[in-house]
């Protein structure tokens, strides 16, 4: 209980600490670099709005008031599914891809301060190990 208990309260600061980070350079803000790499490391630089909301933590709700904003900044764009009409793909663009590219040196920079400028190289690939481990648990138990 206690590892969980420091991991939550380790959590909300260092995401904070980069958005505040990337907010003081004049970058975009952290959720939306968040959407924005997942889209970039997409093959086709698409997702399904579904599987979008899914990687980047949203409700489908909350991702799509997300979508609409950077859609109206050109950052992404929405397209149709032709295999189901009903469905729609997140499409990055190249502004979009632009602007995550001009914030990449804040948010990596962010990162090493809050987060792993204080583990070793060891510690880290424990970090990796470990997560990867509860993801693929969780991800067993989702079916």
């Amino acid at each position: 209980l206690k590892a969980w208990r420091l991991f939550i309260t380790a959590n909300a600061p260092i995401i904070e600490s980069i958005d505040s980070q990337l907010r003081e350079a004049e970058q975009i803000p952290l959720n939306w670099y968040d959407v924005l790499i997942e889209l970039y490391e997409a093959k086709g630089h698409r997702l399904r709005m579904s599987d979008l909301a899914e990687r980047v933590l949203l409700t489908r709700s909350g991702l799509t008031r997300l979508v609409d904003t950077l859609e109206k900044q050109d950052y992404i764009v929405r397209e149709i599914d032709p295999e189901d009409r009903r469905g729609f793909f997140a499409v990055l663009t190249d502004d979009g891809k632009q602007a995550m590219q001009k914030a990449w040196p804040t948010y990596a920079s962010g990162i090493n301060m809050a987060f792993a400028a204080h583990l070793s190289d060891v510690e880290a690939q424990l970090l990796i190990d470990v997560f990867e481990r509860m993801i693929g648990a969780l991800a067993g138990n989702a079916g």
